[in-house]
């Protein structure tokens, strides 16, 4: 076997072996209120939404639940995350997105939310009680990327149409230096369910930004 061939070979197999670790990675990740439908392929989440689900806590509409699908995996420290959405929305409040959760009642959840017949990009800040802002977008679409960027006690929520180019829809406070899941979401309050599916899940460890400025400042 020639010295190009075995280099042909190897940089095959590496990453035959890297697709698979991706994947592996997806499917190791675990499931809080898993839905009836469900399915992981080519580095993709497919679901059914579970009807009359979502996540909210007190304020405004006076009722707490806490029991839509949210499949997640734990990352303690500072990140990016990012997620392509694509949801077959049909009636009001149907959403999709990403999770950044502590706990039932210190979350974070965005992406894209139904309401009177408009998409809107939808940011829910939850600690103690729920806060909800939205973007409304001018027309449907059919996929969009969420962001999460999290940095000392503080979360950056960005959208982007292409993965290039990405706006901040939220800044929102979250504790530091505790532990997180994160993942990707589907609620549905008021249907009967939907379908979406999420592609590319990514979360790649930022350097703690305090020991950077310390480590620095301590050469």
């Amino acid at each position: 076997m020639t010295d190009m061939v075995q280099k042909v070979l190897f940089m095959a197999l590496t990453l035959m072996t890297g697709l698979s670790l991706s994947a592996q990675t997806l499917e190791k990740m675990n499931w809080f209120n898993e839905p009836s439908q469900w399915n992981i392929s080519s580095n993709e989440l497919s679901m059914s939404v579970t009807p009359k689900s979502d996540y909210w806590r007190v304020s405004h509409y006076g009722f707490t639940v806490d029991d839509a699908p949210f499949y997640y995996a734990e990352y303690g420290g500072e990140f990016e995350a990012k997620v392509k959405v694509s949801g077959d929305y049909k009636v009001r409040f149907d959403q999709a997105g990403m999770m950044i959760r502590i706990d039932h009642e210190n979350y974070i959840k965005a992406g894209i939310e139904y309401v009177d017949g408009k998409y809107n990009l939808s940011t829910v800040v939850t600690h103690h009680t729920s806060d909800w802002s939205v973007i409304v977008l001018d027309k449907p679409v059919d996929f969009i990327w969420i962001k999460a960027v999290r940095r000392k006690d503080a979360i950056e929520v960005f959208y982007s149409f292409d993965d290039k180019e990405y706006i901040m829809m939220r800044n929102a406070w979250m504790e530091a230096n505790r532990p997180v899941k994160i993942g990707m979401m589907g609620a549905c309050p008021d249907g009967n369910g939907f379908n979406v599916t999420f592609s590319d899940f990514s979360v790649r460890h930022l350097p703690d930004a305090v020991r950077t400025e310390w480590l620095e400042n301590n050469k």
